[in-house]
Parts: structure tokens; C-alpha cells; sequence
């Protein structure tokens, strides 16, 4: 078995105020006079409803500009240890700025972290801005104006996530108008809700990917179709397994829709929230599902062909997870000690 930390991916599916640190959260809740948000991490969920409200007093800890530019340089620093060389991060921008009364504050000090953290770890980072279903589709024209105005300050697109069962075509006008501006067009489907959204987001909602999707294999035919049109599936095992999407491990699908044929993808969603930080989604799915070092590298192929990322970039990672594949299972000492400074180095952090 190959050292996963030393497998180059790219990270598709991870919302920053789902990265935070413990010892960090803990630190902003205080000096905001905010409680610290439970459950611990590794908690199950009953339902996507409990997580949301959990999630939501993450999100209220985030007050000044230092608090969300810590997250993301923190981000960085972590996804550095697993491997993950190009990262896509969602970040609900408006939905901060309304809340702080400032609409470009949150956005422009988690960019400016991002630099900072990318060049100090070496992980070339890009943001993904969602709009919740639940939410106005004036939010979601702001959520659009604001990816367009940062577009060349690292906003790469735009897409809904939160409650599948909001439906999604209020919005088709606002991401017809993102998609014409050149933005991409990502959106959260086939999670907690079935075939309908998955279908709903590749026609009304113009997707690009698909957020989860893992609901498509309850319709052949669709199946089929998303197959044909090559869209990628952002798959989140151990999210789905702490949202009650499945009852475990052993019951996810990803075996499943790899033997479908299609672009499968390896993410994490929620990592703080789980506890599972990349290259353990990786070794999660490598031991419950037998998979060996050629799938897990196809994975990773198709995390870094499903990304945004520029084609020489793409080109520059596919070379090296092929080299990867390509050398010893063991490759000596120093090879073992990049893997444990990385392993130990994230582990005392979280």
C-alpha cells in the first residue's frame, strides 16, 4: 500500500466553515462571546436539519475579518498534509456579509488567506460561493454579483446547496446569467432528495458537477444520461454516513457508481464535522471496500480531471499521480517520514 498523503489530488467538495480547527473554533467563540458549537467531531446527525442548525452556529462565531482569514490560511496548512495540491472550497459568502453587515468583508479576507496559505503550503486554492435552497433568489443575485466581481481574485463559480427538497428552479434565471458570465455552475443534488434533483440541476440548474449525486443509481436511466454527458459526482462517504444519507460505510454506494461507469471523485464535505480529514476518506474507502492503489489513484485522476484547475496544471498532477502508481508500494525511511511529520503534524491540530 502506497503512502496516501503522498498521492496528489484535487479537493472538489469541502465547505470552509466545515474545516475549522477545534482549538481554533474555540479560540474565535471566545473572543466573539460566542458559545462553542457542539457535537464533537466524528457525531452522527439525525437528519440534515440537525446538521444545518449545528452548522449555523459554527457560522456565527465568524465575526472579524482576522477569524475568517485564519480559517482559510488554517485551511490550507491541513489540506497541505493530505496530499490535496488544487482545492475548490465553498464558502457562503453573502450569507455572511448580510449577517455582518459588511457583503465584501467575509469574502475578501478568506481570499486573502487563501493567498497567504497558498503560498506558505503550496496548495493552489480556488472558491466555489453557494446559496442555500431555503434562501432569496435576491441572496442568490448577490451571491452572483459578488463571484463575478472576484472572479479574478480566485472566485471560480457559484451553485445551491442546503435542504434538496427546496426546489431549485426559482433560481434558473440567476445561474443561467452565472454560467453566461463565464462563471462555473456547481450545485448540491441526489443527496437527502432522489433523482428529481439530480435531473433539476443538470437542466434547470445548468450543473457542471454534481454535489453528492449519490441518488442517481435509483434511476437507471438517468444514470445512464449523466454517464453520456460525463459529469462528475463530488462523492462525500463519510458525510453521507454522518447525515444519515447511508447507514454505513459498508451500505455506500461508491462501488456502485464506480461499476456504473461513471466520474466518481473522492471529497470530504464536512471534515471537522467528521472527523475525517482526505486521505483518510481515501484509506476509509481503500479498507471497507477492498479498493487497491490503482482505484484510489484513478480517484484521484478523476478529482484532478473533474477540477476547474488550468489544463497545464492538470496535466502537471496527472503526471504525478501516475509516478505515484508507477513506484514501490515502500518507498524507504524517507519516505516513511514524510508521511508520519505529515499524519502527526495534522493530527495536532485538530
Amino acid at each position: 500500500m502506497r503512502d496516501l498523503a503522498l498521492l496528489p489530488k484535487a479537493h472538489l467538495h469541502v465547505h470552509l466553515e466545515s474545516t475549522i480547527r477545534p482549538d481554533t473554533l474555540a479560540e474565535i467563540a471566545a473572543a466573539n462571546g460566542r458559545p462553542v458549537p457542539r457535537p464533537a467531531p466524528g457525531a452522527a446527525f439525525d437528519g440534515f436539519r440537525q446538521f444545518a442548525d449545528h452548522n449555523a452556529l459554527v457560522r456565527e462565531c465568524l465575526v472579524r475579518p482576522e477569524d475568517f482569514h485564519r480559517i482559510a490560511v488554517e485551511f490550507c496548512a491541513d489540506e497541505a498534509a493530505q496530499g490535496t495540491r488544487w482545492a475548490e472550497v465553498t464558502f457562503t459568502a453573502a450569507s455572511h456579509g448580510e449577517r455582518l453587515g459588511d457583503l465584501e468583508m467575509p469574502l475578501e479576507a478568506v481570499l486573502a488567506g487563501l493567498a497567504e496559505g497558498a503560498a506558505a503550503y503550496g496548495v493552489e486554492c480556488r472558491v466555489l460561493l453557494d446559496h442555500s435552497r431555503r434562501r432569496s433568489v435576491e441572496r442568490a443575485w448577490r451571491t452572483v454579483r459578488l463571484a463575478t466581481r472576484y472572479a479574478e481574485d480566485g472566485v471560480i463559480g457559484v451553485g445551491v446547496a442546503g435542504e434538496e427538497s427546496y426546489p431549485l428552479a426559482p433560481f434558473a434565471e440567476v445561474f443561467a446569467a452565472a454560467a453566461g458570465s463565464g462563471l462555473h455552475v456547481v450545485h448540491h443534488a441526489g443527496e437527502c432528495e432522489g433523482p428529481a434533483s439530480v435531473r433539476e440541476a443538470i437542466t434547470l440548474g445548468r450543473t457542471e458537477r454534481l454535489g453528492h449525486g449519490v441518488r442517481v443509481l435509483d434511476d437507471p436511466g438517468l444514470t445512464a444520461e449523466v454517464r453520456e454527458l460525463g459529469i462528475p459526482l463530488e462523492v462525500c462517504p463519510s458525510s453521507n454516513v454522518a447525515l444519515g444519507v447511508v447507514d454505513g460505510l459498508s451500505a455506500h454506494p461508491l462501488p456502485r457508481l464506480l461499476d456504473a461507469g461513471l466520474t466518481v471523485t473522492l471529497n470530504t464535505d464536512i471534515p471537522s464535522v467528521t472527523g475525517i480529514p482526505l486521505c483518510e476518506e481515501y484509506a476509509r474507502a481503500r479498507d471497507a471496500f477492498g479498493f487497491d492503489d490503482a482505484v484510489l489513484a484513478g480517484l484521484a485522476r478523476a478529482s484532478i480531471d473533474a477540477s476547474f484547475a488550468p489544463e497545464e496544471t492538470k496535466r502537471a498532477l496527472r503526471r504525478e499521480a501516475d509516478a505515484w502508481l508507477a513506484a514501490p508500494a515502500r518507498q524507504g525511511a524517507r519516505q516513511d517520514a514524510r508521511r508520519d511529520r505529515a499524519r502527526d503534524g495534522y493530527r495536532a491540530t485538530r
